[in-house]
């Protein structure tokens, strides 16, 4: 797997932008990466420092779709702690 391909998105929440205050940034990531692929594709990617990384497995939500339910796949989320002073340029004009 290349670095480029462990990060898939930003995740843009209210909650995540008050993190982005204090230096950590969230991401979707590869269910298979882990922290040390993670850490290797955001300071590739954004060429900055990270000091921490956090991961976590977010279950799939259970749906219905007329008659059958169905389930929403797991995905995995990151939380990438950045050295002070460095930052992530997510949106232009930010």
């Amino acid at each position: 797997m290349s670095l480029f391909d462990v990060l898939i998105r930003p995740i843009v929440t209210e909650q995540s932008t008050l993190l982005q205050e204090r230096g950590k940034y969230v991401f979707q990531v590869q269910k298979s990466a882990n922290k040390a692929d993670v850490k290797a594709a955001v300071e590739k990617v954004f060429e900055v420092t990270v000091l921490d990384v956090n991961t976590m497995v977010i279950k799939g939500k259970s749906k219905r779709f007329g008659p059958r339910p169905v389930s929403r796949p797991n995905w995995k989320k990151a939380v990438v702690t950045l050295q002070a002073g460095d930052t992530i340029q997510l949106f232009e004009g930010a």
